[in-house]
C-alpha cells in the first residue's frame, strides 16, 4: 500500500475533509476520524447514525469520540496529533483556534505535521468568515451558471464543489508528503472551495479571457458537439463527437444523415457549433426512428463515441463496470454489507488497498485508539 505507515487525523465533517482523508485511506494510510460526542452531522442525514451519505465518504477509517471542549478531550486530541503525519480539518479559522488547534502551535509541537485546512473562501478577503456548503461554492465560482436555466432557476444535481475541494486537498497532502521525504518538515496547507471550483473549470475562464465569451449551459456542449437523444423505444442515448471530423462523418453515416451532413450549415465543425440547436433538432428526428439497441450496435460498429444514458442502477449493472470490479463490498461487523465505488487508481494493475474497511460506527475504535495513546478511555 502506497501510504502504509502514514497516520492521518480526520477532524472533518460533511464531505470536503472526510473525502480527502478517505482518498488517503484508500491509498493505505491509517486514518483516524475524530468525532465529537454527537458525531459527524452527515451520519444522521437519513435518520440513523450510519446513513448512506456518511458511508460514501468515510471508509477505511477508525472512529474515536473526543470532546475537544473539555480539558481531558483537548489533551487526548493533542496527544493524537503529536503522533500524526497529516491533519485535515474543515473548520473556519476562529473555530480551529477555539478547539485548541492554532496552526502555529501545532507546527511547534509537531514540525513534521502536514496540516491541511479546508475553508469556504480562504484565509483572507471579505468572505473569509462566512459559512459555506457545496451550492455556495458552485454559485460563486460560476459553475451554477453553466447548469441552471436562468428563466426557470432550480437547484439540482450532485455535489461538485465539495468533491473537487476534497480531491485538491488530497492532492496537496500527497505533494507535501513527498516534499517532507526530502526535508523532514511538514507544511501548512490551505484549500478553499471557491478556488477549487474555479480551478475545476479552467477552460471556462480561459475562454472568457481569450474570447470574451461568457459561457452558459450550452456553450461547452455546442463546442464539444455533445448530444442527448431519445430513441424510438423511449430510451436515452448520449453521443459526443468532439472536434474530430472523422467522428462526425461516421455518426452521420451510421444514422443515415448524409443529407444533413451535406447542408452547408453543418459542413464544418465551426458551422456545427454556430448552428448547434438546429443541428440537434435535425439529428433528434433521425434518432427517434430506431430503438436504442439498434443505434448501439451501429455506433459500436462505426467507432462512434456514445453511451446509453444510465440511471445509477443501470451503471452498477453495466458489463464494463462488472469487468473492472468497480462496485466493491465491505462488511461491517454489526451493520452488515456496505457497497462502495472502488478507488479509480490502480498500481501495477491492482487497487492500492486490498483490505477495505467499512465505514465505522460512531466511536467504534475509541477504546482501541486511547489504548494506543497510553490513555484511559473516557
Amino acid at each position: 500500500m502506497m501510504l502504509e505507515g502514514v497516520r492521518v487525523i480526520d477532524l472533518g465533517s460533511f464531505i470536503t475533509a472526510p473525502l480527502a482523508a478517505m482518498m488517503l485511506g484508500d491509498m493505505g494510510a491509517d486514518v483516524i476520524k475524530v468525532e465529537r460526542p454527537d458525531g459527524d452531522p452527515f451520519r444522521r442525514g437519513h435518520g440513523t447514525n450510519y446513513g448512506p451519505t456518511f458511508l460514501a465518504f468515510n471508509r477505511n477509517k477508525r472512529s474515536v469520540v473526543i470532546d475537544a471542549t473539555t480539558p481531558q478531550g483537548r489533551a487526548a486530541q493533542g496527544r493524537l496529533i503529536d503522533g500524526a503525519d497529516v491533519l485535515i480539518d474543515n473548520y473556519r479559522t476562529p473555530v480551529l483556534r477555539k478547539l485548541g488547534l492554532d496552526p502555529d502551535e501545532l507546527r511547534a509541537r509537531n514540525p513534521r505535521l502536514i496540516h491541511c485546512s479546508i475553508t469556504g473562501f480562504g484565509a483572507k478577503g471579505p468572505y473569509r468568515d462566512r459559512p459555506a456548503f457545496d451550492s455556495v461554492g458552485q454559485a460563486l465560482s460560476g459553475i451554477t451558471s453553466l447548469l441552471v436555466d436562468p428563466d426557470a432557476p432550480r437547484a439540482f444535481g450532485p455535489t461538485i464543489t465539495d468533491n473537487v475541494t476534497g480531491m485538491y486537498a488530497a492532492y496537496g497532502v500527497m505533494g507535501a508528503l513527498v516534499e517532507r521525504g526530502r526535508t523532514g518538515l511538514g507544511k501548512r496547507l490551505e484549500v478553499n472551495m471557491l478556488e477549487s471550483s474555479m480551478a475545476f473549470i479552467q477552460d471556462i475562464y480561459t475562454n472568457y479571457t481569450r474570447t470574451h465569451v461568457v459561457s452558459d449551459r450550452f456553450t461547452r456542449i455546442a463546442r464539444s458537439q455533445c448530444f442527448a437523444f431519445r430513441c424510438a423505444d423511449g430510451a436515452l442515448l448520449s453521443v459526443h463527437l468532439s472536434t474530430t471530423e472523422k467522428f462526425w462523418r461516421e455518426f452521420a453515416s451510421a444514422i443515415g444523415a448524409d443529407d444533413i451532413a451535406a447542408d452547408e450549415r453543418y459542413s464544418t465543425h465551426q458551422a456545427r457549433v454556430k448552428h448547434y440547436h438546429e443541428l440537434t433538432q435535425a439529428l433528434a428526428e433521425r434518432m427517434a426512428m430506431r430503438p436504442r439497441a439498434d443505434w448501439i450496435a451501429r455506433f459500436a460498429a462505426a467507432d462512434v463515441p456514445f453511451s446509453p444514458i444510465h440511471t445509477v442502477a443501470d451503471a452498477l449493472h453495466d458489463p464494463q463496470v462488472a469487468a473492472l470490479g468497480t462496485a466493491i463490498s465491505m462488511r461491517h461487523p454489526t451493520q452488515g454489507e456496505v457497497m462502495g465505488v472502488a478507488c479509480p487508481v490502480t498500481a501495477d494493475g491492482e487497487r492500492p488497498r486490498a483490505d477495505m474497511r467499512a465505514p465505522p460506527m460512531l466511536g467504534e475504535h475509541t477504546a482501541e485508539i486511547f489504548a494506543e495513546l497510553g490513555l484511559e478511555a473516557p
